[in-house]
């Protein structure tokens, strides 16, 4: 299957921000083929989490978590960039709660995938 390069999905996802009235920018640039992404998004004071990860069925759906302080997510960013130099990280302030995510969000988890998912969240 073929996929959009990462640097591309980034930069659609900035001009969807910037076009809908919210502030984007890329923290840290990944491997502009194939990096993966992690994106912060900061509402008032609320910071949370969007990680981009494969589902059960075989696609790619977001997951979110949160919310974090300042400092934790400092702290996961941090590790994530030494375990993955490649990774992707875009913060977006968008006081309507928009992370303009190019896919889909999990309707609902199974207790498997729930389970999965706890299992990778530190990651």
């Amino acid at each position: 299957m073929l996929r959009l390069k990462t640097e591309i999905r980034v930069s659609a996802q900035i001009r969807r921000a910037h076009g809908a009235g919210a502030f984007a920018v890329v923290l840290r640039r990944g491997d502009p083929d194939a990096g993966a992404i992690w994106v912060v998004l900061r509402q008032g004071q609320a910071l949370s989490r969007y990680t981009e990860q494969m589902a059960m069925s075989g696609e790619r759906e977001w997951y979110r978590d949160g919310p974090f302080d300042e400092a934790e997510l400092s702290l996961k960013i941090n590790r994530a960039v030494d375990r993955d130099p490649d990774i992707w990280i875009v913060e977006i302030e968008d006081a309507q709660g928009r992370a303009f995510l190019d896919g889909d969000m999990p309707k609902v988890e199974t207790a498997a995938e729930a389970a999965a998912t706890a299992l990778f969240r530190g990651r």
